[in-house]
């Protein structure tokens, strides 16, 4: 059996939806650790992880970032014994079977001689409602695919952080998150060292959980209706920052910067049509692009002197 500690790293969290995904989550792993990353107010927090006898609280003295978060919370895991890390955001609820289906997915991959990085679940937006579906790179897009009954769990070449469950020996090996990255593609660039160091990640047929992309939803019509997610301006400062950060790595395949490179000149797209503060989202990406090309990473001072950090910080 595997001892599972679930990670969860809050930003300002509702406090009320923390509280949903602690009574969802604490019955499934044997212990909680919630990273928090510098909430202005940590009060209510404190009593809410008080409810929780399995639940302990990190309270970091900024934001530090989600990278540094995780490993924070991986590495407080692997010191205290545990051999497996569920990673989860602050509003993601898992389904009452989703640990158990993915351990199970897990157990049956190890099975086959595979070197696993993480396997994670579908998600439900709680939007849309939709359930969605695992993705692999296909030339200059990313392709959805169906799973299959007989085909489970699913070699992948991408998952979101939230709900991905890892063995805790990959990290010997493929290292822990880029810290630099700060926000965006954070879960990319760590997935994309995984392959190049001979590990793969897998996507459960069988678990899924609630999820949240973007701040809201805008509904457009280019062909067929699309629910496009929108954050606030400044995350498109570090979406493209770090594109271009990442497609200069030696162990970015091919495959996944011809898919990028779509994704970026959709968004550039969609969201100077869409946006409602479209002149601010441009000059995010476009200090964006110029600071990936410099190599300036980290936190952005001059984005967080003008408080437009303010939004959560989960991938």
């Amino acid at each position: 059996m595997r001892l599972i500690c679930a990670i969860i790293i809050s930003f300002n969290p509702d406090l009320n939806r923390l509280r949903e995904v602690l009574s969802a989550v604490s019955p499934q792993v044997d212990r909680v650790q919630i990273v928090d990353n510098g909430s202005s107010e940590v009060e209510g927090l404190v009593a809410l992880v008080g409810l929780f006898q399995s639940c302990s609280l990190m309270t970091l003295s900024g934001n530090l970032g989600v990278g540094a978060a995780l490993n924070l919370g991986i590495y407080t895991a692997l010191s205290a014994g545990y051999d497996t890390a569920l990673l989860m955001d602050q509003d993601s609820i898992p389904s009452p079977t989703m640990v158990g289906d993915l351990q199970h997915g897990l157990r049956w991959i190890i099975s086959q001689g595979e070197h696993v990085a993480a396997i994670g679940p579908r998600f439900f937006d709680r939007h849309s409602g939709k359930l969605s579906r695992h993705v692999v790179f296909a030339s200059w897009h990313i392709r959805r695919i169906d799973c299959r009954s007989d085909n489970q769990p699913l070699p992948v070449d991408f998952l979101i952080t939230s709900g991905s469950l890892v063995p805790l020996d990959a990290f010997a090996v493929i290292g822990g998150f880029n810290e630099e990255l700060f926000i965006d593609h954070v879960d990319t660039e760590w997935v994309l060292r995984a392959r190049s160091k001979g590990y793969r990640v897998f996507g459960d047929c069988t678990a899924v959980m609630e999820h949240d992309l973007g701040e809201y939803r805008r509904r457009i019509w280019l062909g067929r209706w699309r629910e496009v997610p929108i954050h606030k301006p400044f995350r498109y400062y570090y979406t493209f920052r770090n594109s271009i950060w990442l497609r200069r790595r030696a162990y970015a395949p091919e495959d996944w910067r011809r898919a990028d490179a779509v994704r970026m000149v959709q968004l550039f797209v969609f969201m100077t049509i869409f946006h409602p503060h479209r002149l601010l989202v441009i000059k995010m990406m476009w200090r964006g692009l110029q600071d990936g090309l410099r190599g300036r990473m980290g936190p952005s001072a001059d984005i967080r002197a003008r408080g437009l950090t303010h939004e959560k910080t989960n991938s």
